[in-house]
């Protein structure tokens, strides 16, 4: 086994789902077959306008030929091991080239980078992983009150050092629930502007917390992946209602009201002024329709 950097374009002319497979041509069979069981690391190109650079980490679960398009393969991701990064991590950053593999003996940037799938040392991976999922204080878990001036207890929240320790086995760490459920947490409100999709509303608390959740459309234990594209920013009501299938959303996002609430007039209130779901600028980060057609299959109450 061995980790690698599989570069996907948001444009490319590839079948690709980063969360689900990755498409690609006989020349790279040897190098993606090495990473069946490992890890590897998704990069955008720096020419790309708007790159993410380093965006994302999966796992490869195995790999078979393309069954609609002769002569390519598919590396298929283990399911629930994808995971968005909440800091895209440039190819070159304030640090200097950060997969460092790709230099020459002389230090300079050599013909490797331009391949669609190499090889990655662990040494690069642990180095691209703890840039791409540093988090910041606003996005952690909630540790209790505590008096203000006045005497008010507050919400505040307390941010966990984040360290760089060459023993620390981020593999276990990608692993973690708890992590991950964080994670996807602070690229969710990240992507909606902290702000709920549904009502439109972007409330902060004393501590500069954002009031929404991360809502998956397709939940984790029914296959869904942690990716912001399977990912709504809902108010905690809201959120109630769309995991209870009280509300779904149409493929144009148009809000849709389930016929068996006991309030819909109430709940139609509650929607923005659109009647559609707000949506995240990036396009890749909106709704996906697979998503989105499956919450209404199985969860919303028709």
């Amino acid at each position: 086994m061995a980790k690698g950097v599989f570069i996907h374009r948001s444009d490319s002319i590839y079948d690709d789902s980063p969360a689900e497979r990755y498409q690609f041509p006989p020349q790279y069979l040897s190098r993606v077959s090495a990473c069946i069981g490992d890890w590897i690391i998704y990069y955008e190109p720096s020419k790309i306008r708007f790159s993410k650079g380093y965006f994302a980490v999966a796992k490869v679960g195995r790999v078979v030929p393309d069954p609609s398009a002769p002569s390519m393969y598919l590396a298929l991701i283990e399911p629930g091991s994808y995971l968005d990064f909440v800091n895209a991590v440039p190819f070159n950053g304030p640090l200097g080239i950060v997969e460092r593999g790709v230099l020459n003996e002389a230090g300079r940037i050599s013909g490797r980078a331009q391949s669609a799938v190499r090889p990655l040392s662990d040494q690069d991976f642990n180095r691209i992983i703890d840039l791409g999922i540093a988090e910041e204080a606003d996005f952690l878990p909630r540790v209790g009150a505590a008096p203000d001036a006045s005497g008010a207890h507050v919400l505040q929240e307390e941010r966990v050092p984040f360290i760089h320790e060459v023993e620390r086995d981020r593999v276990a760490y990608l692993g973690s629930r708890l992590v991950r459920d964080r994670l996807f947490r602070r690229r969710v409100v990240t992507a909606y502007d902290a702000r709920c999709a549904i009502t439109g509303l972007k409330l902060i608390n004393g501590g500069g917390r954002a009031e929404v959740e991360a809502a998956h459309i397709r939940p984790v234990e029914k296959g869904g992946p942690d990716v912001v594209s399977n990912g709504l920013a809902l108010s905690g009501t809201v959120h109630w209602m769309f995991d209870r299938g009280l509300i779904s959303l149409a493929d144009d996002l148009e809000v849709l009201v389930s016929r068996q609430a006991n309030d819909g007039d109430a709940i139609r209130g509650l929607i923005n002024r659109t009647g559609a779901a707000l949506c995240p600028v990036h396009i890749a980060d909106r709704p996906h329709p697979s998503f989105l057609s499956w919450h209404r299959e199985h969860c919303f109450k028709h």
